[in-house]
């Protein structure tokens, strides 16, 4: 760690700021776009759920699983029929958005229906594409790579300011250890928001095991309010958290998805452990 970390930035989402310094954010949906129906219902759900705690909120859904591990898996709902969709949350709702995208035509094409766009983990590195991303304007939120050092993230953040869009979040998810399995290295959190920029933990993805299931990955969703304790009483911005009804049935990523109706009483604790770690800003 540096003695002289950058000061502290703040992104504009909607109507709020994400910050290091400032009360917690989430970022929550299901893993996978499935239908228009289950995206509003999950997207008013978790609406409900957010104003009542009291918590800034941006949902988010992937339109295209483009790194799933088997080529006969489900890769989600097309980038066509999910912009609408995205559209009509935004518009009927009064919620930010934030969704995944993975090459540089799609960052153009997505920024008008989205609020926030985000980098996947193994794509952290591709200058093109975050380019892409940063020349919309929109803010964006790049996912550490599981072979990426922490302190390699300030060449991430100096892309986007060459490009002057400062709007960058950095996404902790885990580090590779092994075959099949991530861990997370907590020093990672404090080491990115010497950036300045805002810190958001991945509490989901964290808890993956990558293939672990030959033709899919597994995982293991029992430690994800575990691991979000630890993030949130470090100090970061948002937690990345992704949620289902029913995950089990779920298309993508269901072994580690919270379910649903155990989201309140993981976010009541995430609400306190953020109030204490950030009770001296």
């Amino acid at each position: 760690m540096t003695d002289t970390p950058n000061p502290i930035r703040h992104v504009q989402v909607g109507d709020f700021r994400i910050g290091n310094d400032l009360p917690l954010t989430l970022i929550a949906g299901p893993c996978a776009m499935e239908s228009r129906e289950h995206a509003l219902d999950m997207a008013g759900s978790l609406k409900e759920l957010t104003e009542k705690l009291g918590i800034n909120f941006i949902y988010k859904s992937s339109f295209d699983k483009a790194n799933r591990t088997s080529i006969r898996s489900n890769r989600g709902f097309g980038l066509d029929n999910a912009l609408p969709v995205f559209r009509e949350i935004r518009e009927t709702l009064g919620l930010p958005v934030i969704t995944d995208v993975h090459t540089e035509e799609q960052c153009r094409l997505v920024a008008d229906s989205v609020d926030v766009l985000q980098i996947p983990a193994f794509l952290c590195r591709q200058t093109d594409l975050l380019v892409a991303a940063a020349q919309t304007g929109k803010p964006v939120n790049v996912k550490k790579g599981q072979f990426l050092a922490p302190w390699d993230m300030k060449n991430i953040v100096e892309k986007f300011d060459y490009c002057n869009n400062p709007n960058v979040m950095l996404c902790e998810r885990g580090v590779s250890f092994g075959y099949n399995t991530l861990v997370n290295d907590m020093r990672a959190l404090p080491i990115m928001a010497e950036t300045g920029c805002p810190v958001v933990f991945d509490a989901t993805h964290s808890v993956q095991q990558p293939g672990g299931k030959g033709t899919a990955s597994g995982g293991d969703r029992r430690f994800v309010p575990v691991l979000a304790r630890g993030a949130v009483a470090i100090g970061v911005a948002a937690v990345f958290m992704e949620t289902h009804k029913d995950p089990d049935s779920a298309p993508s990523d269901g072994p580690n998805m919270v379910r649903f109706d155990q989201m309140e009483a993981v976010l009541e604790q995430l609400l306190e452990f953020d109030h204490l770690a950030k009770a001296a800003h």
